[in-house]
């Protein structure tokens, strides 16, 4: 079962499923068939002799209305006419004209002995069984002038029906086994149309897969179904992997790129250094240069590894009630010893905000934001740090009077390892902010800035209050 095909699984259930439901009703049928054609048998009775009640008539003389088709019988003072349209049998109803003590005047009655014992009687439907076989008897009454003390009996056998059901019994037989093959001969057709854009899905699949070709996209045509919403599901993520391949593929080139520099630095410094014999000052100038490119190239390695870290393995940050108010408080208190260019560290915090959230990351975010302010701040500036609620979210802004950034710049300050030109100092890995909006991400926020260059900026997070 596990090794066919998607389509031959479908039909095999199909068909299973169509062949119980028309052997059912196959049964059903019959047996609700057998009720309907009794009835109608015994409808059929009492329709025959009722109209074969119209071709019996009376004549005192027999010119009168003589016709030479027609049967005459002499009766009392005068004739009997029966039409030549009187049905003596039809469809297995045998009717016969018969006298008050049931001598047979007129038509047929192949149980007429059998019948003989039972009463006539007006009106009335009867069943009497003749050997193993039962029979339908029904009698009528002539009651026209001159036909008094005559009467109809009309018998019909129950096995008439049983031939008519037979009859359709075999027409079913023949047609329903055709019609299911004609059925699933469709489903199998319909399935393999349905299943061919899963075809053509893993077959652009396959061609990604082998060629590593991510700008491939699965081409459907206009369609909303759940096969086209299928597609559109698979070239959504393409083009995620497209872009995290291509993200990484950046990250790498940066990396290397920002790690270059020092590792230069450091072989240029080592190599002047070794050409001849140095002075003590010289070799600790020299190991004072290699100490500090090495100190940045450890900064920048443990920023890309947190980066990498909470971009791939958001799950390894576990999150918990935490009082961000007092957090806010304890980063401010802790950076504002630093007093950096005489600038000063504020902040406002409204008591009692509460988030579900990672401490550590979050004490990362504000860090990264109050130590990005203190590197471009001016001399003597502040940094005000505000934590405030609104009606459905949480706002934690960092805002300084520092040299700005350009408009023309603030749409990149978020990529990773990119410093602005007008503030590059040299001293920042360009990971914090990229970092402080993974963390924002992280924690189901938002991050945003607004800047006039000389006029400092102001950094905005916003977190949902659902966060809870």
């Amino acid at each position: 079962m596990n090794r066919l095909s998607l389509r031959a699984k479908i039909t095999l259930w199909y068909s299973a499923v169509l062949v119980l439901i028309v052997a059912l009703t196959y049964f059903a049928l019959l047996s609700l068939g057998r009720q309907v054609i009794q009835k109608t048998v015994k409808d059929s009775l009492i329709t025959t002799v009722a109209d074969n009640v119209d071709e019996v008539e009376y004549y005192y003389d027999i010119d009168e209305g003589f016709n030479e088709v027609d049967y005459y019988v002499d009766y009392e003072n005068g004739y009997i006419e029966i039409d030549d349209d009187f049905l003596r049998e039809v469809n297995g109803v045998y009717t016969s004209l018969c006298l008050s003590d049931k001598t047979l005047v007129y038509g047929e009655n192949p149980v007429a002995s059998e019948t003989a014992a039972l009463q006539l009687s007006d009106g009335s439907l009867r069943q009497i069984k003749v050997g193993s076989e039962l029979y339908y008897v029904y009698d009528k009454k002539l009651t026209l002038s001159g036909l008094e003390g005559l009467w109809l009996r009309g018998v019909v056998s129950e096995t008439q029906g049983e031939v008519q059901l037979s009859a359709v019994a075999r027409m079913s037989l023949i047609l329903l086994p055709v019609l299911v093959l004609l059925a699933i001969a469709g489903g199998y057709i319909i399935a393999g149309r349905t299943l061919r854009p899963i075809d053509r899905i893993s077959a652009a699949a396959a061609r990604i897969s082998q060629g590593g070709d991510l700008k491939q996209r699965i081409d459907l045509g206009e369609g909303s179904d759940e096969i086209h919403r299928l597609a559109d599901r698979f070239n959504e993520m393409f083009g995620r992997l497209e872009n995290s391949f291509t993200s990484q593929q950046q990250f790498i080139s940066d990396a290397s790129h920002e790690l270059r520099t020092p590792v230069s630095v450091i072989m240029a410094q080592c190599e002047l250094t070794l050409e001849k014999e140095r002075t003590p000052s010289e070799y600790e100038e020299a190991l004072e240069v290699v100490e500090r490119q090495g100190r940045k190239m450890t900064r920048l390695i443990k920023d890309m590894l947190d980066f990498t870290r909470l971009e791939l393995h958001p799950e390894k940050y576990k999150k918990k009630l935490l009082n961000l108010s007092e957090l806010a408080e304890d980063v401010c208190g802790d950076l504002a010893i630093i007093a950096e260019k005489g600038i000063s560290l504020t902040c406002e915090a409204e008591k009692e905000i509460y988030i579900k959230g990672n401490r550590g990351l979050l004490t990362r975010l504000l860090s990264n934001l109050i130590s990005n302010a203190y590197r471009y701040g001016r001399e003597g500036g502040y940094i005000k740090t505000r934590l405030k609620t609104a009606e459905n979210s949480i706002i934690l802004s960092v805002e300084d009077n520092g040299i700005g950034i350009e408009g023309g710049e603030l749409q990149n300050i978020f990529l990773r390892f990119y410093q602005a030109d007008s503030s590059h100092t040299g001293a920042g890995s360009g990971l914090g902010l990229a970092i402080a909006k993974e963390i924002t991400q992280f924690h189901g926020g938002e991050i945003s800035v607004k800047s006039r260059p000389g006029s400092g900026s102001t950094f905005t997070v916003v977190f949902p209050k659902n966060v809870l």
